[in-house]
């Protein structure tokens, strides 16, 4: 049976830590590029605290009131009925997790190797090794009990925190701030401002995702209906603040443009500020934040097709546990291979934006609604943790996923459309086999 380990403080590091990773070190540039101006930059980057923040709401009461293994799996589970309909969105969940989380944990590992060629030239093979010999190191990390996991995480978020500190302060220290607000310079995005913002609110948003990592182990948290909405809660605004002011620091060094075409502005700037010394140990600390990140990723999404395999609605190698330290052991390799066969055959540009694309319609939008749904149908009032202004928050949070997902490209829209349609089809063939529903009309309803 899994323990509840987790403390606040260690559920606080585990989100931040997925939060930050190599995302903000590779998206700034992507952000420029697309924005044209340091301020309208940093609008973007906005967006996303903001989205991030309507959308905790909706994990913060869910979680609260159902502090269980799997985070999303066990809310659309139960928010849209646990025999009915919710057997089919946890299924359609788990069903993309399979599949992203390993691309999540890839797209980390590939961008830890692009900055480690800024220390030592890899060649296109060389880049694909180390992602998957990252990804192995990872596996080797987690292998072992939640309490020591809680540990861990606390040394590699202190690490965390004090790069981005250092950054700030160079950035603060030897640049002119007026100028990341100054829009001289600045190119008009092709496709209009508003168009544009929804393009880079991709970016920004894929840096912010993990606020809710700690909602996936639910089950291992002390406490649950106080840490796990405080805990996202002071994540959000945490990284939303030290983000807001690394890129400020960045473009009050580095003009927009310059921004926009490196692909290691944070080495870079680093180099322009203290010499070539300072920037390789930033560029390793970089890829310390990076491992730190995927630590806590790996580590919560294993959990997903665990929780879902003792419910009986995925394989049930799956919800095996380590005889002796309690934690899903064949969840964790299994996604540790995946991701190391990924690392191999995949790019990093095959892997960012459509990470979104694929969760938009199966875990976020059907998670805001399932909590309406949820709420009706239990009251309010049995809700441990309720959001301010309900519904509206929810609402936002909806509409903004839906903006997002407007912005991808076509072919990014198809594969967040397409999987879960594909997934349809392979639940109902398991539910004819099995009889389960909506097959089997003797099954309870919720």
């Amino acid at each position: 049976m899994l323990r509840r380990e987790l403390s606040a403080l260690q559920a606080t590091a585990l989100n931040m830590i997925d939060m930050v990773g190599i995302g903000p070190f590779i998206t700034t540039s992507i952000v420029a590029l697309t924005m044209g101006s340091a301020p309208l930059a940093l609008l973007a980057w906005v967006c996303g605290a903001a989205l991030s923040f309507a959308d905790a709401a909706i994990w913060s009461e869910l979680g609260a009131k159902l502090p269980a293994a799997g985070g999303s799996y066990a809310f659309l589970r139960e928010t849209y009925g646990r025999n009915t309909w919710g057997r089919l969105m946890a299924f359609l969940f788990v069903w993309q997790t399979t599949f992203q989380a390993p691309l999540v944990v890839t797209s980390g590992a590939l961008g830890f190797a692009k900055y480690l060629s800024f220390i030592v030239a890899l060649s296109p093979i060389a880049v694909k090794l180390v992602a998957a010999s990252l990804v192995a190191l990872l596996v080797f990390l987690l292998y072992r009990r939640i309490g020591a996991v809680g540990k861990i995480s606390v040394v590699l978020w202190t690490t965390v925190l004090l790069t981005l500190a250092w950054i700030i302060i160079s950035g603060f220290a030897s640049g002119d701030i007026s100028q990341a607000f100054s829009m001289t310079n600045a190119v008009d995005p092709i496709n209009g401002v508003w168009a544009a913002l929804g393009v880079a609110s991709i970016s920004t948003m894929y840096s912010y995702l993990g606020y809710y990592n700690i909602c996936h182990l639910g089950a291992e948290v002390k406490d649950p209906v106080r840490v796990i909405p405080r805990s996202m809660l002071i994540s959000i605004a945490g990284i939303a603040v030290l983000y807001l002011c690394m890129q400020v620091a960045v473009y009050s060094v580095i003009p927009v443009a310059e921004v926009a075409s490196s692909s290691f502005i944070v080495s870079t700037f680093i180099e322009q500020i203290h010499g070539s010394t300072a920037a390789l140990i930033a560029t390793g600390l970089i890829l310390v934040v990076a491992l730190s990140s995927l630590f806590g990723v790996m580590l919560g999404y294993t959990r997903i097709p665990y929780a879902a395999a003792k419910d009986g609605l995925f394989f049930s190698m799956f919800g095996k546990e380590h005889p002796k330290h309690a934690f899903p052991h064949v969840s964790l390799l299994v996604l540790g291979g995946l991701g190391i066969v990924f690392a191999l055959t995949l790019t990093i540009e095959d892997t960012i934006k459509s990470i979104i694309a694929m969760r938009v319609f199966t875990q976020f939008v059907s998670q805001g609604i399932g909590l309406m749904i949820y709420r009706r149908r239990i009251g309010a009032e049995n809700m441990p943790w309720r959001m301010w202004l309900y519904p509206i928050p929810a609402l936002l949070a909806i509409a903004g996923w839906l903006w997002i997902f407007s912005s991808a490209k076509p072919l990014q829209q198809q594969l967040g459309m397409t999987a879960p349609l594909v997934g349809i089809v392979v639940y109902l063939v398991l539910a004819k086999v099995q009889r389960q529903w909506p097959f089997n009309t003797q099954q309870q309803t919720a």
